[in-house]
């Protein structure tokens, strides 16, 4: 019987987290270095993956970093070789990395689809593939945690966002997740997607700024947005042995907008 100390305890794990070296996929990073895992942190800019490793280096956490873009094919094979390098392999798959793109539906530039659906779902396939056939699968052990959201499970308020792409996009993930989780359990992986609602970040920050953060809140029933802390436990119950018996789950983390 474990105590309960043990089963969120990470300590020997070793993580691979793309779009980590900001917003949520930081605080991604920092839950999982915290108890105890090694990391490797993924994003197209180096510099921005170095910031990230000084941060977590500050809070007592083993970080190294490769520099990819999570769209490209050749990319993502490196990135995995490399990741499967420095970590020997990989237990946890932290698949954040995303992008968007606002305009109406009715003028939207198949560029930015194809730019959005190529990081989104895409490359979190062929990574998630790689990763699984070259360490999960034989090693009969595997945590992947999906980042969603809940623009996956929804269309978006009217006179608020455009973004037919990106929801398109996280929709995919979210069966993705229910389909590979049903696929891999043979395995001893699991498979969960976390939906945050609203986050301050780089990638909302044009939303913030044109709708406010006054009017957000509004239509959360907690009336607040997602901080810098609210994505850490669920993350770490999925990467952890205290979900090992948890699987095909998406869990929306958006101050209730997700229950109206």
């Amino acid at each position: 019987m474990h105590t309960m100390a043990q089963l969120f305890d990470l300590t020997g794990r070793t993580a691979l987290i793309t779009g980590g070296s900001r917003g949520l996929g930081l605080q991604i990073a920092e839950a999982l270095g915290e108890q105890g895992a090694r990391l490797v942190l993924s994003a197209r800019k180096a510099g921005e993956l170095e910031q990230a490793q000084a941060h977590l280096r500050a809070r007592g956490i083993e970080a190294e970093w490769i520099a990819a873009d999570g769209a490209r094919e050749d990319e993502i094979e490196r990135l995995a070789t490399g990741a499967l390098d420095k970590l020997g392999h990989v237990d946890i798959l932290v698949n954040n990395a995303g992008a968007t793109w606002g305009a109406p539906a009715e003028d939207y530039p198949v560029e930015a689809w194809d730019k959005v659906m190529n990081l989104n779902i895409r490359g979190l396939f062929l990574l998630t593939q790689r990763i699984g056939r070259a360490s999960m699968i034989p090693r009969r052990r595997g945590r992947i945690v999906n980042v969603a959201s809940i623009a996956g499970l929804a269309g978006n308020p009217p006179g608020t966002m455009e973004t037919i792409a990106y929801n398109t996009s996280k929709g995919a993930v979210v069966n993705f997740t229910r389909t590979l989780a049903a696929e891999w359990g043979e395995h001893n992986i699991t498979v969960n997607a976390l939906a945050p609602g609203f986050f301050p970040s780089k990638m909302t920050q044009g939303s913030l700024d044109r709708i406010g953060v006054e009017a957000m809140c509004a239509g959360v029933p907690l009336r607040r947005l997602g901080d810098d802390e609210d994505l850490k436990g669920a993350a770490l119950l999925f990467a952890s042995d205290a979900g090992k018996h948890i699987t095909g789950q998406i869990l929306a983390v958006d101050g209730g907008v997700s229950a109206i």
